[in-house]
């Protein structure tokens, strides 16, 4: 496979162009962002580690029937993936109540919620990625309403899928931030899944082992990430 030119540049990766035109190139970067990137920093190795845990779980995904993007992958910090045109949605799926929910709703952090809660966000960084409900979602033209339909599905059985996976590996999975992608007609499930896009907690300590050790200054950011790496790769 040769890597061609950079197509796109984000937050946390460079997409580059191959030699197929339905293949890219997703490379990791180290680079730390939060709150819509006012916070901004470098986590050593968070590249080689994400790209190993997202691999590892979209082959889990794949296995258990959700379309994704994965290929597979090709080097520390390199994965192929499909091209997809991105749906520019953001999915959240909480299962406990953490991070922007209790500020928003008043809910004292670890609260469990009687039902996973499904939210969308729109992605844009200049509006700092509001939360939109399914009639902004049509009047906009961001999605259409079979391929809502779609992803709200994919959604929640993603959510029992990775909650019942991290959950033997002592992990509580409290929420956790999807993207989608259209390819050749259909909705797969796109960018990436990883201590960058979920909150995890250790079952039994409440230990944070994702971002928020970077949003909120916790420390040992490398060694959480590190340790969930461990444990998904086995």
């Amino acid at each position: 496979m040769e890597k061609r030119e950079k197509l796109y540049e984000g937050k946390a990766k460079i997409i580059y162009a191959t030699d197929n035109p339905d293949l890219v190139i997703q490379y990791f970067k180290d680079d730390a962002t939060a709150f819509n990137a006012k916070k901004k920093g470098t986590i050593q190795q968070k590249g080689i580690v994400n790209n190993a845990i997202a691999s590892k779980l979209f082959e889990y995904l794949g296995s258990h029937g959700i379309p994704t993007h994965f290929v597979k992958k090709l080097s520390e910090r390199e994965m192929l993936v499909k091209k997809v045109e991105i749906v520019p949605l953001e999915v959240i799926v909480r299962n406990v109540a953490a991070g922007s929910l209790c500020r928003l709703l008043g809910l004292e952090e670890g609260r469990a919620l009687l039902q996973p809660t499904f939210e969308f966000c729109y992605k844009a960084d200049a509006l700092n990625d509001p939360m939109i409900n399914e009639s902004h979602v049509l009047a906009l033209d961001l999605a259409k309403e079979k391929e809502m339909l779609k992803i709200k599905d994919m959604t929640m059985k993603i959510n029992d899928l990775l909650k019942k996976f991290f959950a033997t590996l002592n992990v509580n999975l409290i929420d956790f931030k999807l993207e989608f992608g259209r390819y050749k007609g259909d909705i797969i499930l796109a960018d990436e899944i990883s201590p960058d896009t979920c909150r995890l907690w250790e079952i039994g300590t409440n230990r944070k082992l994702d971002k928020d050790r970077f949003r909120q200054d916790l420390g040992n950011i490398e060694e959480a990430y590190q340790e969930i790496m461990a444990k998904v790769t086995g």
